[in-house]
């Protein structure tokens, strides 16, 4: 357990860094804005998690790295991927919200199923290879964006019916 504490202490790094960022520089910015412009930017980043599917690719990652683990973070990875893309197309819609409402509880689910799962078959960090950036750097972040989504869709939902609610009928 020790030998694995730098992976543990860069995930919890990782969590600190990207939280301090989102709360000065992103949130501020994002909660001004309208719903599909708050929400463009995050479907963006997530359109990035294709990169999943190098959990698959010999030589990337260790030949030892549970199979099970990796079909199913890459699989998990490149779905998230499709609905973020989907939901940019569909933003502007009323489909769209609810796409992106598909999107956010898929893509947190999977990053938490993909912890579980690492835990689950007795992942060693050196497992990883040249993925280790992934739950170090990348999870962590998108795993506050997917936080920053519920509240984007929670507020802006909460505030559109206060404001509908203040109009004559």
């Amino acid at each position: 357990m020790l030998s694995q504490l730098p992976f543990f202490a860069s995930i919890a790094f990782g969590f600190i860094s990207w939280g301090i960022l989102t709360a000065r520089y992103i949130w501020p910015t994002l909660r001004i804005l309208p719903r599909p412009d708050a929400l463009a930017p995050v479907l963006v980043l997530h359109s990035f998690r294709f990169i999943g599917w190098a959990f698959m690719v010999p030589g990337v990652v260790s030949p030892d790295l549970p199979s099970a683990f990796a079909q199913s973070a890459a699989r998990g990875d490149v779905i998230a991927a499709a609905l973020a893309l989907l939901s940019l197309l569909l933003l502007q819609s009323r489909a769209g919200v609810v796409v992106v409402w598909i999107f956010n509880l898929w893509g947190t689910f999977d990053l938490l199923n993909a912890f579980y799962q690492a835990n689950r078959g007795g992942l060693v960090p050196g497992q990883l290879g040249a993925m280790y950036f992934v739950p170090t750097v990348i999870v962590p972040l998108l795993l506050i964006t997917h936080g920053l989504v519920f509240r984007i869709l929670l507020q802006r939902q909460s505030e559109h019916s206060i404001r509908e609610s203040r109009l004559p009928a």
